[in-house]
């Protein structure tokens, strides 16, 4: 039978002790997101509907964004036991310079409009941590502004070209006079997808004051100070625009962008070019023969095509193929320090993130960001650790397994294949290669209960 007593003080005191409060409120908020996910939750409710929904939102039905997640998600790690890991390390070397981290912030368009401390807040927050800091053609921070926050720093420019060529180039030579090292040529973006939640929310440049804007602007004051007590809002590419986003892309993009085009920019730009957008085995081979620098798999964070390819399940072919002539990065779904440390075991040289970057800014200007690269990188750090591995170059295909939920039909698969020797073109032979694959991933059988029932 349990004795009981009458608990002392002596026993008590050192069970009682109360911890200093923060009465910092934005460091307490961000002290207290652990995850990407905490960092979101706290993102929508500091900011209007329609700005945080065109940071979260996709193309029409969102299919192709959450099949990327879902990608990460269904992975399964194999660890090795009694390994010293003491230290790990968590840097390379990429595009022929290092790296503190294996990710990198990539190119966000409107930031300022997201919290108002915008590309500068990344720009600092980069390169405290390290890493590289991609501006976009849609950033609202001149290219001179941000390499003033990141003199020392990696500084890259991403591309769209625009109808207007001259304007376009303009903007690569200023890139280049700043001293900006990489040149991201995004390609997969002829005209803009169809995001619907920003035609629901009727999101213009700058946001219209409408009653339901000044109803969703109740409970985030902060958020409408910000915005109208500071700079009004100008971009990288362009003065001034009033209209929507979507008559803004579809004004600006070039459809007629093609491989000529792209070794055209290639000669014009005296460091390292990536593409960005690339989602097929054959479109990376060819770009290894121009002699691009890399190639990032990605379908623009599902914002483009639905339904597109997943940049994860392409990964290994790609990486298997063409990663010995070029680097390989990746982009999409990247919600985790584990999903990074997944992809780099791949085949990945780096990653890039974007919503999780902007979640911590909305969540909290730059001491967001911060948080949001403090998050990965302790996940990237544990990981490796729990892997078993103490540098990114022990990390291997054998660390991974990718678990199959999509598989393609094998009625479809054999159809293709027939049909393929009576096409010519190079993208359709890529579809029907000898791995039979739809999204670029060999076809491999997954365990049962891995495989969901086909729609």
């Amino acid at each position: 039978m349990v004795q009981r007593r009458i608990p002392r003080i002596k026993d008590l005191a050192p069970l009682m002790k109360f911890k200093a409060p923060e009465l910092n409120a934005k460091k307490r908020r961000l002290d207290a997101a652990l995850t990407i996910a905490d960092l979101r939750a706290i993102a929508k409710r500091r900011t209007p509907k329609a700005a945080f929904d065109y940071t979260e939102g996709a193309a029409e039905a969102e299919i192709s964004l959450g099949r990327a997640r879902q990608a990460f998600e269904d992975i399964e790690f194999h660890p090795s036991i009694l390994r010293d890991v003491s230290t790990v390390s968590t840097g390379w070397d990429v595009l022929g310079a290092p790296v503190a981290q294996p990710f990198g912030i990539a190119p966000t368009g409107f930031t300022r409009m997201m919290q108002t401390e915008g590309e500068i807040a990344g720009a600092h927050a980069a390169a405290r941590a390290g890493i590289p800091f991609a501006l976009s053609t849609m950033g609202t921070t001149s290219i001179e502004d941000v390499k003033a926050a990141n003199p020392n720093g990696r500084n890259w420019f991403q591309l769209y070209m625009w109808k207007d060529r001259d304007r376009s180039m303009a903007l690569v030579d200023r890139a280049a006079k700043a001293g900006y090292d990489t040149l991201l040529v995004t390609v997969d973006v002829p005209v803009a997808g169809a995001r619907l939640r920003d035609k629901r929310n009727g999101f213009s440049i700058p946001p219209a004051l409408t009653l339901g804007t000044v109803v969703n602007a109740l409970p985030r004051p902060e958020w409408w100070i910000n915005f109208l007590t500071t700079e009004p809002l100008s971009f990288a590419s362009l003065d001034r625009w009033s209209g929507t986003v979507a008559d803004l892309l579809d004004t600006m993009f070039d459809p007629t962008v093609d491989f000529e085009d792209l070794a055209w920019i290639k000669a014009q730009w005296p460091g390292k070019v990536v593409v960005k957008g690339v989602q097929n085995l054959d479109d990376a081979k060819r770009l290894v023969d121009l002699g691009v620098d890399g190639i990032t798999l990605s379908n623009h964070g599902g914002r483009q095509l639905d339904r597109a390819p997943i940049p994860f399940h392409l990964l290994p072919q790609v990486a298997r193929e063409v990663g010995a002539h070029t680097e390989v990065h990746l982009d999409t779904g990247i919600m985790s320090g584990a999903d990074v440390v997944a992809s780099i075991a791949l085949g990945a040289r780096f990653t890039m993130i974007g919503r999780a970057y902007l979640y911590g800014l909305m969540a909290g200007g730059e001491a967001g960001v911060d948080r949001t690269i403090a998050i990965l990188s302790e996940q990237v750090a544990r990981t490796m650790r729990l892997l078993g591995v103490n540098a990114l170059e022990e990390l291997n295909p054998g660390h991974v397994t990718q678990l199959s939920r999509l598989q393609p039909v094998a009625s479809q698969l054999v159809a293709a294949a027939e049909a393929a020797p009576a096409r010519k073109t190079p993208a359709r032979r890529a579809s029907v290669s000898a791995s039979a694959t739809v999204t670029g991933t060999p076809v491999k059988r997954a365990p049962k209960e891995a495989i969901a029932e086909q729609p």
